[in-house]
């Protein structure tokens, strides 16, 4: 059978949807108000696609929004920050891809609550 599992984290939830070889998919949960760290990987890019809600997204040195059925791209080593500005739960598919998705490839620059 498939089990998904589901990380309860300060900011929201994450479940696994898929993990195999070169890849990882997640489906993201934020809770209004609330970001993820500021963050990078060195083994993996990463697709967000916006599902509801009204994601904030930083890249390096750009701020821009992603609604509903956009999407955008991270590149391995570019900083970068999820947050949720609004009124409603947002939820994303996180797609990694990459030689190695470990939770562990995350170096974490700024984080709301001190996970660093």
């Amino acid at each position: 059978p498939n089990i998904h599992l589901t990380g309860h984290r300060p900011w929201g939830t994450y479940t696994v949807l898929e993990d195999s070889s070169g890849y990882k998919i997640k489906r993201i949960v934020v809770k209004q108000g609330k970001r993820l760290s500021l963050q990078k990987h060195f083994h993996r890019n990463e697709h967000w696609i916006v599902l509801s809600g009204c994601a904030t997204v930083t890249i390096e040195d750009r701020i821009f929004t992603v609604s509903p059925n956009e999407s955008t791209y991270i590149k391995a080593g570019n900083i970068h920050r999820l947050e949720n500005k609004g009124k409603l739960p947002l939820v994303i598919i996180e797609v990694q891809v990459g030689e190695y998705t470990g939770e562990d490839d995350i170096i974490r620059l700024e984080d709301d609550f001190s996970r660093i």
